[in-house]
């Protein structure tokens, strides 16, 4: 497989052809700040939070989705990113319900976590307050639509992990809502394991653990990185 060369932030690096943007800079140390990437999982560039500028090119171009090319320069820090990360950590508060102090996953939430870090200390948009429901059906989790971003995680983990598809997403726009297998609640579901991936890998307090309270719900980030390399090496039981 051929090497390809190119430049990230004025540090010379190398990347694999076929490689993604996000997983060259990740791999030199450079962080890009995401919501709907989480490794183990398919790329979608759903959240369009690590949108870079490469030279030549008008448009930003989400890091996850697009492949390194020989002699790319890219930039990931500009001011330009920058406000353009802030306006769409606004609108995900705008669009939903996320009151932080009665949050499950305040805390431990990778949207509130990366409001401080981009600076976004008030939403200079019209909150759209949506009549979002919770699905407390299940016997272990919950699904609070109020707190969802659409990052779809929770359906990938689903289909490509566990391979039970239980999860998707069902309308568009403001109608846009994850559903269990065909709009059933999730109590109900004939497909659903229980295994509680979904749950690990959301990024806000959407899905959470049954009874959990303001700020206990604190999920395992590294669990998937785990099961995906033991499928790969086949290393599930100890040895010794």
């Amino acid at each position: 497989m051929s090497v390809k060369t190119l430049k990230i932030d004025g540090e010379m690096v190398t990347g694999r052809a076929g490689e993604t943007l996000f997983n060259v800079a990740w791999d030199a140390g450079i962080s890009l700040p995401r919501l709907c990437h989480v490794g183990g999982l398919s790329d979608v560039g759903a959240c369009r939070l690590c949108v870079v500028e490469v030279e030549g090119q008008s448009k930003l171009a989400a890091a996850c989705v697009t492949p390194v090319e020989e002699g790319m320069v890219v930039h990931t820090n500009t001011e330009r990113l920058r406000e353009h990360r802030r306006l769409l950590i606004e609108l995900l508060f705008a669009e939903g319900n996320h009151v932080c102090s009665v949050c499950v996953s305040n805390g431990h939430c990778e949207l509130q976590d990366l409001a401080v870090q981009l600076g976004v200390d008030h939403v200079r948009l019209r909150y759209q307050h949506p009549k979002r429901g919770v699905d407390a059906t299940h016997a272990r989790f919950g699904l609070d639509h109020n707190r969802c971003i659409f990052c779809t995680r929770c359906v990938r983990v689903c289909d490509e992990v566990e391979g039970a598809h239980t999860l998707d997403v069902s309308g568009r726009g403001a109608s846009l809502k994850i559903i269990c297998d065909l709009g059933e609640p999730w109590g109900q579901s004939e497909t659903c394991t229980s295994c509680g991936k979904c749950v690990q890998v959301c990024p806000t307090g959407a899905l959470y653990l049954d009874g959990a309270s303001v700020g206990e719900m604190e999920k395992n980030r590294r669990f998937l990185q785990y099961i995906v390399t033991a499928r790969e090496k086949r290393e599930w039981i100890r040895k010794g």
